[in-house]
């Protein structure tokens, strides 16, 4: 029995193989970084730092491309990962676009609302490997902070019965997103307006829109404008613990190529055509080398969404604008 839970042990710490990555200087540990790799795909790391990589479940990766808010990019070897990576921070690179805030300013209370959708055939469906970002113009000379971000999620499907889903395929969802905000650069994203990692977790009970308070944050619109982005984590368990990621999906073409499809995640992005300029960006690994491509037509991508005329995704935001003084 001894021999027994000595192997049992042994074969555990080669598959759960654990790994932590810390602040080079604080030691802290690096919250929510992304790890990529492969054409597209990736996983990223807990509250905690940790992610779980492992070679019988991804054989054919032979290294890593870590990448998170205030630190300088990493490449690493699968081979003989070690249990701790450290990350140069380089929080200077953040330009000062934050005004001082003074304390009981007068302010008056502006809300965009948020466009809601429930249909499976006007939504995005979300993977590890792709971010949305949508453009927000500043809408007065005054000064003008962020408050709130109203996200949209799609709960079911209203064609679930055309689809021949049966119910018991509603399962319920708890998944964890990360919220990046950026300075507009000739029109695309540009340099994040803060390094503060801000995620959010949604569940079945939040409803068709999540209310995230940034209030805290400080983040006072610039004159151009800035954008909003969002990215899925991945599933988390009851207490909001973000849960390691399953294998990406593998699927044989005709030609005998093995094609990786990266794994959808609950809830989806409703997309809507009732905005009328094309606010909505996207960031995928594997398309247009990383970069931002604006979501149109003729951008080197198909899609669905862009067939029906569905170009936005149509989240909303409170603004508090301060009178003059």
């Amino acid at each position: 029995m001894y021999k027994t839970l000595v192997l049992f042990l042994c074969f555990g710490s080669c598959v759960f193989a654990q790994t932590t990555i810390k602040d080079s200087i604080t030691s802290y540990p690096v919250s929510y970084a992304t790890i990529s790799f492969g054409n597209g795909n990736g996983l990223f790391a807990d509250d905690e730092g940790q992610f779980i990589f492992t070679e019988k479940l991804y054989p054919d990766i032979d290294s890593l491309f870590i990448s998170a808010l205030g630190f300088k990019d990493l490449n690493i070897a699968t081979k003989n990962l070690p249990k701790q990576l450290l990350m140069q921070p380089q929080a200077h690179l953040l330009d000062a676009v934050i005004i001082a805030n003074k304390k009981d300013r007068k302010y008056k209370e502006e809300k965009l609302k948020p466009y809601l959708d429930d249909d499976y055939y006007k939504c995005w469906l979300p993977t590890i490997e792709s971010e949305i970002a949508v453009y927000f113009p500043k809408t007065t000379t005054k000064d003008q902070k962020l408050s709130e971000v109203l996200f949209p999620i799609a709960l079911e499907s209203k064609d679930w019965s055309k689809r021949k889903r049966s119910n018991s395929e509603k399962k319920k969802f708890s998944t964890l997103f990360k919220v990046k905000f950026y300075q507009n650069n000739n029109g695309f994203p540009g340099k994040v307006l803060t390094y503060e990692t801000t995620v959010f977790r949604a569940t079945e009970k939040k409803g068709d829109v999540y209310q995230l308070d940034v209030d805290d944050l400080d983040i006072h619109i610039p004159e151009d404008g800035f954008f909003v982005s969002l990215q899925v984590l991945g599933y988390t368990n009851k207490d909001g613990k973000l849960l390691p990621n399953k294998k990406y999906k593998e699927i044989v073409s005709k030609s005998g190529d093995v094609v990786k499809i990266p794994t959808n995640f609950r809830p989806l992005l409703p997309f809507t055509d009732e905005i009328e300029t094309k606010n909505t960006f996207i960031k995928r690994v594997f398309i247009n080398g990383n970069n931002w491509v604006k979501f149109d037509k003729g951008n080197k991508f198909t899609s669905t969404l862009l067939d029906k005329g569905l170009f936005n995704y149509g989240i909303g935001l409170t603004y508090k604008t301060y009178k003059d003084e």
